[in-house]
């Protein structure tokens, strides 16, 4: 199955789950998901040229590693449940998800702009 990064880390998260994964993959697994989906680098990013060295490299290198160490049939089976999520998920979700994301930023401008505000009216 030729797929896309986000299907990589969706189909990593199904193989994480399944009770037949060997646990050394699991290992791996849980480390390059946990590269992929914190927000926190391992290397942070106003380092010049390692910051996104980090990103680059050791995210689809653990990728890699994982689908070698899982056995075929899991890769297949979650392969083919992320297919048929995929599927039966509406697209408006994702419109929801950005609308939710604009909120919770708008607001969190909003208190940022008013303790600011607050700051400059009532100087201590």
């Amino acid at each position: 199955m030729k797929s896309s990064f986000v299907e990589k880390i969706q189909v990593l998260a199904k193989a994480l789950k399944h009770p037949e994964c060997p646990w050394y993959a699991k290992v791996v697994i849980g480390l390059t998901l946990a590269m992929a989906l914190s927000p926190i680098d391992l290397i942070p990013d106003f380092i010049p040229v390692l910051g996104h060295l980090d990103d680059l490299l050791l995210i689809p290198v653990g990728i890699t590693i994982a689908y070698a160490l899982i056995p075929p049939e899991i890769i297949q089976q979650a392969e083919e449940e992320v297919k048929q999520q995929k599927e039966k998920l509406p697209r408006y979700y994702a419109l929801w998800g950005v609308g939710l994301m604009v909120v919770v930023y708008g607001v969190l401008i909003a208190i940022v702009v008013m303790v600011v505000i607050g700051m400059r009216k009532n100087p201590k």
